[in-house]
C-alpha cells in the first residue's frame, strides 16, 4: 500500500539542465568556502584558534570541525556522494548558526547562507537519487 510520500516521491524527475547547471554553480561555491573556511582551522590560523578558545571545547574541536569541513567540500563535489557530503555540511551548519546565537554572539548570517546553499543543493540532489532508483530519470 502506497502512502502519499512515498507516491509523491516516485512521481519527481531529474533536475532540469538549468536547474542543474544552477545547482553545480552552488556546489562549486559551497565546496570552495567549506574547503578554506576548513582549511584555515586545520592550519591553525589565529582568528580561529581565538574563535574556538572562545566557544570552550578546546582546540580538538577546532581540528574536528575544520576535518568535517574539508571532507565535506570534497563529499559535495563527488556526483555520488554529494547527498552524504551535504547532510554533514547542513549538520555542521547548524551547529555553526547555534554557536554563533548562543555562545559567540556576531552574525549567524555566513553560516545561515551556507546551511541554505547546501540545503538546496542536498534536498535536490536527493530528489534526484531517489527519481534514478525508482527508474524515472528524465521522462
Amino acid at each position: 500500500m502506497a502512502t502519499n510520500v512515498s507516491v509523491a516521491l516516485g512521481e519527481v524527475t531529474r533536475p532540469t539542465n538549468g536547474l542543474n547547471i544552477v545547482l553545480w554553480i552552488l556546489q562549486i561555491l559551497a565546496a570552495a568556502t567549506f574547503f578554506l573556511a576548513g582549511g584555515s582551522k586545520l592550519a591553525g590560523v589565529a582568528p580561529m584558534v581565538e574563535m574556538f578558545d572562545k566557544i570552550g571545547l578546546g582546540q580538538w574541536f577546532r581540528y574536528l570541525t575544520g576535518g568535517l569541513e574539508v571532507t565535506g567540500a570534497i563529499l559535495l563535489l563527488i556526483p555520488t556522494t554529494v547527498v552524504l557530503g551535504g547532510v554533514l555540511l547542513v549538520m555542521t551548519m547548524v551547529g555553526a548558526i547555534a554557536t554563533h546565537l548562543f555562545v559567540l554572539g556576531g552574525s549567524p548570517v555566513p553560516a545561515i547562507v551556507l546551511f541554505v546553499m547546501v540545503g538546496t543543493v542536498t534536498w535536490y540532489r536527493w530528489l534526484a537519487l531517489i527519481s534514478e532508483k525508482n527508474g524515472r530519470g528524465n521522462q
